[in-house]
């Protein structure tokens, strides 16, 4: 039914990009946030913040990592600060927490939607008697899954604030998604890792998971497939139709 092996008993799903759309969100922010810092930084002249930027350097990654990961792309190196530094600070911090900011006043402003496939993908997998867990990087984890209405199929969530609470590796460790199966009792060889991020992909595949779908948002099939996914989908939808 479901378009998976049989033996898969739990369902991981990244959030933003795989049930919602609020990765398009997470996206404005980032490039507002970093464009700003960047024009402090470098002047008027600066290399603004990029797409390719985005899915190489940020998408998927905890918030921190991605700050850090972008900026040192371009030479750039910040104290790190404190979790609680004022949005802007010129910290990971704060840069990560002015990203942030902009990020929940876009959500409030525009709303959550989730993916009309996906969501007809989660409510086949609870009728099938699978487990469901959402895995983020987002420390706004059960925010967005409220706003999207998505809350009630979700039996385990590990997001940005677990990772940081039980000091888990970000993706593309695979740390997020063994614990999101420990959560729900099954061994990673009995679960599937959904995810259009190719950081994500990689983790599920650093994890051993039993199956790897990459949802492909940004038009980077093969570079999904070269990261570990095992089957490529534009939507969560098309896994039903295949079934």
């Amino acid at each position: 039914m479901m378009g998976l092996p049989d033996a898969i008993k739990a369902l991981l799903f990244d959030l933003d990009g795989v049930l919602t759309g609020t990765a398009e969100l997470h996206k404005r922010a980032w490039k507002r946030t970093f464009d700003e810092f960047l024009a402090h930084h470098d002047g008027p002249d600066f290399r603004p913040f990029t797409e390719q930027d985005y899915l190489d350097h940020v998408d998927g990654r905890p918030r921190a990592d991605g700050v850090r990961q972008f900026l040192a792309s371009r030479g750039i190196q910040l104290p790190e600060g404190k979790p609680d530094d004022p949005p802007g600070e010129a910290t990971v911090n704060g840069v990560g927490n002015k990203k942030n900011v902009l990020l929940l006043k876009v959500i409030e402003e525009e709303g959550v939607r989730p993916y009309p496939g996906s969501r007809r993908y989660v409510e086949a997998a609870r009728a099938a008697g699978l487990k469901v867990g959402v895995v983020t990087s987002s420390a706004n984890g059960a925010a967005v899954l409220d706003a999207a209405d998505l809350t009630q199929f979700v039996q385990a969530r590990v997001d940005g604030l677990t990772i940081a609470q039980q000091g888990l590796r970000g993706k593309p460790a695979p740390d997020s998604f063994l614990a999101g199966a420990k959560a729900l009792g099954v061994d990673p060889a009995e679960a599937a890792v959904f995810e259009d991020a190719l950081s994500g992909v990689a983790a599920g595949r650093a994890g051993n998971f039993g199956y790897v779908v990459g949802v492909d948002r940004a038009h980077q099939a093969e570079a999904l497939r070269e990261h570990g996914a095992d089957v490529v989908v534009e939507d969560l939808a098309d896994l039903l139709e295949s079934a």
